[in-house]
């Protein structure tokens, strides 16, 4: 049986989820602690939204949490965008995080896409 873990766009969303948190430990600040929660929350968001969308195992409840997935994507990219501009982060690290954000922003798409043409 196929896992959600097979998916490319939760493989890319949990390469994000993870440089995040790397990202938000190593240069967390009292000051930078809002920015920071919901930065992790939106990477969270949108690994564990394919994951629990696939489990669903219908096409309906997996194109809707798709849909949320994608748009936590986009505010995770806006947030990058952010933090990367205001050096909270590395901007090379903020660039690489919204590289791969846009990435699975695009997988995210794809998956719609094939979904509805089924």
């Amino acid at each position: 049986m196929r896992s959600h873990k097979s998916l490319i766009a939760w493989q890319v969303a949990r390469e994000v989820v993870s440089g995040t948190l790397d990202a938000t430990s190593s240069h967390w600040h009292p000051s930078k602690r809002n920015v920071f929660d919901q930065l992790e929350r939106a990477a969270l968001s949108v690994q564990l939204n394919i994951a629990e969308g696939y489990a669903r195992g219908a096409p309906k409840p997996f194109r809707n949490h798709l849909r949320i997935a994608y748009a936590s994507s986009v505010e995770l990219s806006e947030l990058l965008e952010i933090v990367g501009r205001k050096s909270l982060i590395p901007r090379g690290h903020a660039r690489q995080l919204y590289v791969l954000s846009r990435r699975a922003q695009a997988l995210i798409l794809a998956l719609l896409r094939s979904i509805r043409e089924k």
